[in-house]
């Protein structure tokens, strides 16, 4: 929250006077007192999000690998590959864990 002085025009800062919390402007001599507790929140809505990956579909037909699972230690996974950035970079490779229990 911005206020803004009435004589000036400038930012009011806030500083704690010598009884209470103030605004106050840095080039004239306006004060203002805090006279309550001012507070407001606003949660943004999340935006929806698509799976880059193309949902569990995309999995169905995919290829194994001896990778080991970090969360599971599972010996095996899934891979597949996916050219998320210009066509002068490599693909990126995703992983998931074959162990239907962990899925990582």
């Amino acid at each position: 929250m911005l206020l803004f002085c009435p004589a000036c025009g400038n930012v009011l800062v806030a500083e704690e006077g010598p009884r209470c919390h103030r605004f106050a402007c840095t080039t004239c001599p306006y004060v203002r007192n805090v006279t309550r507790k001012v507070t407001s929140r606003k949660y943004p809505r999340l935006k929806e999000v698509d799976d880059v990956l193309g949902g569990a579909a995309a999995w169905e037909n995919v290829d194994s690998t001896a990778e080991p699972c970090p969360k599971c230690e599972h010996p095996r996974a899934y891979f597949m590959q996916i050219q998320t950035r210009s066509a002068d970079e490599p693909m990126t490779t995703f992983y998931k864990c074959c162990n239907p229990q962990c899925g990582h």
